[in-house]
């Protein structure tokens, strides 16, 4: 099996058949796994969920096109590690300085929910991108699914370090796990996640690396 990233990758069949249908439906998406985007040598590691339906899914970027992106780009552009506010587009010219973004799972769930066993098929991908990871020494997980296929990907228990909003985890290999609440639409709106938050805790992440 190939761990590289494959931009054909089919190998979940429930997550094939709904990109085919989503294909069908809005034939100019990208509809296909979304790789990671960013600095090639970077300070910091940035682990999100999955592709939005009109977000990544759409633009074959991640967090790109849709809410969820909104506060993570403007914090990145905050903190000088993007070269704009403001992501919209994969030819759109933006570029990321010492940071890198991916996520979990390529390709876009049902109703942004991938399965168990779909995270876990997605995992090499994301263990070879961790293996790749050698200029830098911290990994921010957005939320409890990030935060746990970084730990399977490290052949980590998930015992021993428990998802907790602001929380850092020595993995070991000199490198730290920082976890953040998802910057997506419902955190943010219930202010379960503020802008003031998630800047701290990327900022922290950031002077970590």
């Amino acid at each position: 099996m190939n761990s590289r990233f494959d931009p054909e990758c089919r190998r979940c069949p429930r997550l094939a058949s709904f990109l085919d249908s989503v294909k069908a439906q809005h034939p100019d998406y990208h509809c296909r796994p979304v790789p990671a985007f960013g600095a090639t040598a970077a300070r910091l590691l940035i682990v999100g969920l999955a592709p939005g339906l009109h977000g990544a899914n759409r633009t074959g970027r991640p967090f790109t096109g849709d809410f969820a992106g909104i506060l993570l780009y403007e914090t990145l552009h905050r903190l000088s590690l993007a070269s704009r506010p403001i992501s919209v587009a994969a030819d759109d010219g933006l570029q990321l300085h010492a940071v890198r973004i991916t996520n979990a799972v390529k390709c876009l769930p049902p109703a942004n929910k991938p399965e168990n066993s779909e995270i876990a098929t997605c995992n090499s991908y994301l263990k070879a991108e961790l293996a790749d990871f050698t200029t830098g020494r911290v990994i921010l997980a957005l939320g409890l699914v990030a935060h746990a296929a970084v730990l399977k990907a490290l052949s980590l228990r998930a015992s021993a370090h428990k998802f907790a909003h602001g929380a850092e985890h020595a993995l070991g290999d000199g490198r730290i796990l920082v976890d953040s609440y998802h910057c997506s639409r419902y955190n943010t709106q219930t202010r379960r996640l503020t802008a003031a938050m998630f800047e701290s805790i990327m900022a922290r992440a950031l002077k970590l690396s």
